[in-house]
């Protein structure tokens, strides 16, 4: 095997969500990736859906931000992100992307973007025990834009939502709330000098001039610091890593290690293999665990193993790293060091949890890899999901594990699966 050199890189891979993250927000918007079962238009021809009263609005007193029409063309997608979510800022809603399309170049050729109050509402009956509020409605109100001569052209226009309109509390809207770099320097500063996070916000407060004045909440300056982007190893920690790292290098060649730096030269992630893990790969790769569930020590980063089976069934470790965050970019990072280091060669199969970042990661880069969701995460679920009903500990509960893990092929699971729906009259189960 070649031996390959000890590098550090830095990280360029771009987001791809308005909002990303599928926590919700307190004012009951969600920021999520859904893909509808909706026909993609072309470029004529499109059934028009704008109706209602223009919604022009004033841009802080200056310009006016005209309502979306079918005569608008962007240059590119972060000019149509843009100016949707400025429109939507002025008129009180949220936004979220709901779909999106990419060419061969990874630039976009079809995206949707909608009000967040978009899709269907939550059953809160499910589980009694535990009751979810929702912000969702149902609402209509989105856009559709596709690519034509190399810009982004509006097909498809919805102005009319099914709710009220907040513009005094849009800036709380999880896709408008943004903390800047200079309070992410702020944060930093006093969070390696040991200053809690809510002193460190209050002041941050005083320094705006009251908590209207600020475009983020004390959650975000939380989640900012929880994943950070950068390893908090300590004092000389990363410096002893990379020492670590050529010493083995320096042992055996084929030892690989791969540190990614950002901008400032500070350390984010981190990869390594050994050459046993390296070998391993070449006869047990075909199907790959990778699982972030785990933190390590007081700094709290995720560690993210790559692991197999070998021909005793016995778990080998194929790779290891350890993140700053758990985002798509930090993936997409770390899944092409990996097969970097396995010399270009995808598994056949990666089973994951159902974390959105890494399958939009997976997607991007393990074109011709099956994805497939980890069991033992998805039972995890099942007493929530399903302890509500009354004949769950009666006969339903050993059904169902009796479907999942007692059936051979597909055909026999997609029978059992179709008789306990009926037998159980489960047809409203959205999570089943």
């Amino acid at each position: 095997m070649a031996p390959t050199p000890l590098e550090n890189t830095s990280s360029s891979t771009a987001g791809e969500l308005v909002g990303s993250d599928s926590n919700s927000a307190g004012d009951g918007e969600t920021d999520g990736l859904c893909r509808p079962n909706e026909d993609i238009p072309n470029a004529e021809g499109n059934k028009d859906c704008n109706a209602g009263i223009s919604h022009n609005v004033d841009n802080d007193g200056d310009d006016m931000i005209e309502e979306p029409n079918k005569r608008m063309e962007f240059n590119t997608h972060e000019d149509l992100v843009n100016y949707y979510k400025s429109y939507a800022k002025k008129c009180g809603f949220g936004v979220m992307t709901k779909r999106t399309e990419r060419d061969e170049d990874d630039t976009v050729r079809y995206v949707t973007l909608a009000c967040a109050r978009g899709g269907k509402a939550r059953d809160r009956t499910v589980n009694v025990a535990n009751p979810c509020p929702t912000g969702k409605t149902e609402c209509k109100a989105k856009i559709n834009a596709l690519k034509c001569d190399g810009k982004l052209r509006l097909t498809t226009v919805h102005n009319i939502h099914n709710h009220g309109l907040s513009p005094k509390k849009s800036r709380f809207f999880r896709c408008n709330r943004e903390v800047s770099d200079a309070v992410k320097r702020v944060l930093d500063t006093n969070d390696m000098a040991g200053v809690r996070m809510n002193k460190s916000f209050n002041s941050l407060v005083v320094g705006a001039g009251g908590f209207e004045n600020l475009p983020f909440l004390e959650k975000d300056c939380r989640n900012y610091i929880d994943k950070a982007g950068h390893l908090r190893l300590g004092a000389s920690g990363a410096g002893a890593l990379q020492e670590y790292f050529c010493r083995m290098q320096y042992k055996n060649p084929a030892f690989f290690a791969l540190m990614d730096l950002d901008d400032d030269g500070r350390l984010k992630n981190v990869f390594w293999a050994d050459p046993r893990s390296r070998a391993a790969y070449q006869y047990f790769g075909d199907v790959v665990t990778f699982d972030t569930t785990y933190l390590t020590n007081i700094y709290g980063m995720p560690f993210a193993p790559f692991v197999g089976v070998n021909h005793h069934g016995q778990s080998i470790l194929l790779g290891v790293g350890l993140i700053s965050s758990e985002d798509t970019e930090t993936f997409v990072w770390l899944f092409q060091t990996w097969l970097q280091c396995m010399d270009g060669i995808a598994p056949k199969v990666i089973i994951t949890d159902q974390d959105r970042a890494m399958k939009n990661a997976i997607v991007i880069v393990f074109l011709n890899t099956q994805h497939r969701f980890c069991l033992w995460h998805i039972l995890k679920k099942v007493p929530e999901k399903l302890s509500s009903y009354a004949s769950y500990k009666i006969g339903m509960k050993n059904l169902l594990m009796k479907c999942v893990y007692d059936r051979q092929s597909v055909e026999e699971f997609e029978t059992a699966w179709a008789q306990l729906i009926i037998m159980y009259n489960l047809y409203e189960n959205a999570w089943l």
